[in-house]
């Protein structure tokens, strides 16, 4: 299975590893620039997650860059096992705090009417953690695939 779509040392795994770096950025730019973000644990653990998130996929973009550029196949069985190992804790670890944040979030926006009382900016957090579930959605695929290829060596 060397061609395979969004495997390592591919455009479409390139493309994958820059979708999930861009929304984790986009994810933690926007929740930074919340007032009062660093006052509850779940927002603060998604920030942790993300910039995990953002380190992780840069590093297998830029793994994805060389290989494009000199030519290199990194489809090999430790290189997969690391890749695979890798992905499978990012997604874990980023949709428990995706989850945990839009259950903040839920909570204080519709069900205790927190935001209007409290003057906290809610709908920055809403669009924080909707960064963060699309964030897992571009790792959910890629972990797949990960799994996906290294089952098939």
């Amino acid at each position: 299975m060397k061609n395979s779509i969004g495997g390592p040392g591919s455009v479409s795994g390139l493309m994958l590893r820059l979708g999930q770096c861009l929304f984790a950025s986009a994810s933690i730019g926007v929740m930074v620039s919340a007032s009062g973000f660093s006052s509850y644990t779940a927002y603060c653990y998604l920030i942790a997650s993300m910039g995990l998130q953002v380190l992780w996929s840069l590093g297998l973009a830029c793994l994805d860059i060389y290989a494009l550029k000199f030519k290199r196949d990194l489809q090999n069985p430790v290189v997969l096992s690391l890749f695979a190992v890798g992905d499978w804790v990012t997604a874990f670890l980023s949709l428990a705090a995706a989850s945990s944040s839009a259950g903040v979030t839920i909570l204080y926006s519709r069900d205790l009417d927190f935001c209007s009382l409290q003057q906290i900016p809610c709908s920055r957090f809403q669009i924080s953690v909707a960064f963060s579930f699309i964030t897992w959605f571009f790792i959910a695929i890629s972990s797949l695939v990960m799994f996906w290829i290294l089952g098939s060596i």
